[in-house]
This record gives C-alpha cells, structure tokens and sequence, in this order.
C-alpha cells in the first residue's frame, strides 16, 4: 500500500485521506448507485464502534469527516490538528478496513439516496444531465447512468451488498494512503504502517468503464415539461480519457470555449445576447471518455437562437482553434489560480489522490505552472480540432416542446424526437 506524505503547515492543520479504486465503475450490473451508497455509509459505524461512539471520538478531537466517490475511486478523509493525527488516523483505518454497515444505519443512507434520485427526477437540470449522458453513450455503457444510480436500482440494495462490494474492493493493492499537513514523513510512515501493515485483503483490480457510444450524427432531443417558460440546453458529444497527451492543451481550450467568464460562449450568450445568466462547457476526464458537455438554461422564446449561438461558437473554435491573446489569458490565468486551488490540506490531498488514481508522476504538480503557460496556440487549435466534433454534437433541450421544437426544427441541426419526462 502507498502512502505519499506532503509536509504543509497551515496553522498546524492535517489532513489523512485514503484512497480506493473502488468508485461507481466498479459497482456490479443490477446495484447501480452502490459504490456511492457504501461510501456514504463508511460513517455509520464499524464492527467495533457504533455511528453514535465513532462520532463522539472523532467530535472528542476535533475531527472532520468526508467520503466521497465517484466513478474511479473512494477517497475516506479525516482533518484534524496535526497533534491529534496519532488518534484520527487508527479511525480512518477502522471505518475502511471494517465497516459495519450495519442495517438500520444502512437503511438510513439509503434514504437519503433515494431522496436524492427522485429530485433528480424532478429537477429540470439533472433532467437534462442524465438525459444527455444517454444520447450520448450506449446502452450498455457505464457513463450512461447517473452516478449515484437510480431510485429502482438503489430501491434493491440490501446493507449485505455494501459488505460485499467493500469485501471484493477495498484492499491495501489498489489503495494509497495521503497525509498533507505540518508532519513529519517517517512519523507519518510509521503511523500509517502500524494502522495498515497488516491489511491482508487482496482486492482484485476494478474493471474499467465500457463506452462505446452511440452512432455519429447530429440529433436533437426535447423532453417535453408542460407550461416550463423556461429550457436547460444540454449540447455536446462523447469527450476524452483523462490520459490523452494533449490534457493541458484541451484544458486551455475549454477554458477559451465555456471555463471562465469571459470564455466564448459567456461573452456570446450572456454579455451579447442577454439569453441567459450564465453558460459553462466541461470536459469530464475519467479514466476512460466522459462527456464533453456545454450547458446552460434560457427562456421559451430563446431557445433555439440560444442552440444556434451555441454551435456557431462550437464549430468556430473546432475550425479555427483560439487565438494567441486567448491562449495567453488563459494560460496566465491557469498559471494564477492554481496556488489558490492549493491552498488547503484538503485541496492537497485531493490532486495527490487523483495523482494516484490516474497513474500520474509523483512530481506532476511541481512544474505545472511552467507546463500551463508553455501551451502554444498551435497546441491549443490542435486539440480543438481533435477533440471537438460539430458534426457529432447532441443537444438535449428540457422544457416545453410545444413552444421550443418549431424553432428547433428550423435549424436543421439533425432530427428532432420529442419524449415523456419519464421515458
């Protein structure tokens, strides 16, 4: 098992996280929504302590808690006074290495997820997110789903498959533990060899997610909400891996397109037009090809001006890539804004964590500044042209297609398919 020790002294804070290939990729066919679930469910108890006990130690020393998953791993967090790491990390150890999940608490998680999944059902943003993932990939594919699964696959997980799936994917092989704080390196190690040495556990190295996709060709999708004055817009196509070589280039890029406010589509659809409070474009890098994905919600009367823009913006920069002022403020801004993501021992437990669960270089941040502001325009239009498809290009639009499909319909950009909200 790794363990990767960051000396940082912030008011002599620390953090310890664990890191687990175990994310929602991992979850067997049938218990969507179980890998988040179990990760929820690591705070309520251990097969030694109860939920009640093991917050009243963690409260008696001042500790905070976090799990968080998502498709590629489990990261399990503590952060605490750095004099108090020697009492926080044996509880990190025991609610990875021996999580009760005890039904009752159990039962009590899965509500909230349940809970979760149908305001995601109602919600009209998350309606147009999951509804777009499903245009975009196959049937079969893993990115298909949302991540948190879906009221009837959560509706049959039992606390026996937490067990299970903790058995089959939490393991010393396929987990690293991160401590960053006002420490000291052989301390930490072996502190971190006395609470994991012994952790026998071989779990067997998670399967990568399946994506196939769909068919190329544009396509537009209309959920149909009745009497919404208003539309998400969900416009985009299958992205990248996050282990493509021109990363930072692509990174510019987006950055350019719809990642500040003063990228292309903000300027265009906000500042221009006045459609809309705001528009964002995202490059989800997984381990395997998450979306590439421009969102953003506008009234009734704009909807399909507001496609149009987007698509002119689109196709520009795929064509043209950006320009050399636009790639230098975006690049001077990366360069800027990465000591401030940085700041925290949370926020520095987490690059390392996806250092590790990327298969990155230990130093990968030591230089990043430099890498960032070395990316040329002729970089940037590179990827552009490799990584944004016009002609692929899906949009989703949720809201009422009475007054938004004609307007649709006139732009030509592919077939239009009107559906029930709960197809």
């Amino acid at each position: 098992m790794r363990v990767r020790v960051v000396q940082k002294q912030p008011l002599g804070l620390v953090t310890a996280m664990v890191v687990l290939r175990a994310g929602e990729t991992a979850a067997p066919a049938g218990c969507e929504g179980l890998a988040v679930l179990a990760g929820d469910a690591l705070e309520g108890g251990t097969t030694r302590l109860s939920s009640v006990e093991l917050a009243r130690r963690l409260e008696n020393i001042g500790a905070s808690f976090g799990a968080a998953t998502g498709w590629d791993s489990t990261t399990v967090a503590v952060s605490c006074l750095a004099d108090n790491l020697v009492d926080a990390l044996p509880l990190l150890a025991e609610m990875v290495r021996s999580p009760a999940f005890d039904q009752a608490e159990f039962d009590r998680y899965k509500a909230q997820r349940l809970a979760t999944a149908a305001h995601r059902r109602m919600d009209p943003a998350a309606v147009a997110a999951d509804f777009h993932a499903r245009s975009i990939y196959g049937d079969g594919d893993t990115y298909a789903r949302p991540l948190g699964g879906t009221e009837a696959s959560l509706g049959a997980l039992e606390s026996d498959h937490a067990r299970q799936y903790a058995a089959a994917r939490y393991g010393p092989v396929q987990a690293a533990v991160v401590v960053v704080g006002d420490v000291e390196s052989e301390e930490v190690r072996q502190l971190a060899n006395r609470e994991f040495g012994d952790w026998g556990e071989q779990s067997a190295n998670p399967p990568e997610a399946v994506v196939a996709g769909r068919e190329p060709g544009r396509s537009i999708h209309v959920v149909h909400r009745p009497g919404s004055v208003q539309s998400e817009i969900r416009v985009g196509h299958v992205g990248v891996s996050r282990f493509v070589e021109d990363y930072l280039p692509l990174t510019v890029v987006n950055l350019v397109l719809g990642g500040s406010f003063s990228s292309r589509l903000n300027l265009n659809l906000r500042e221009h037009h006045g459609f809309t409070y705001g528009v964002r474009s995202t490059f989800a890098a997984r381990r395997n090809r998450g979306p590439f994905m421009v969102s953003t919600a506008v009234g009734n009367s704009v909807t399909s001006a507001a496609v149009r823009e987007i698509f002119r913006e689109v196709e520009a920069l795929s064509e043209s890539g950006p320009t050399a002022d636009e790639v230098q403020t975006a690049t001077s801004y990366l360069a800027g804004v990465f000591p401030l993501r940085m700041e925290s021992t949370g926020q520095v437990a987490s690059r390392i964590a996806g250092l590790i669960v990327f298969g990155l270089p230990v130093d990968y941040y030591r230089d990043y500044r430099d890498r960032i502001r070395e990316v040329t325009r002729e970089q940037a239009a590179a990827a552009a042209r490799c990584h944004i498809r016009p002609r692929e290009l899906c949009t989703v639009v949720v809201g009422d297609a009475d007054a938004v499909a004609p307007g649709l319909e006139d732009l030509k950009f592919g077939p239009v398919t009107i559906h029930d909200p709960q197809s």
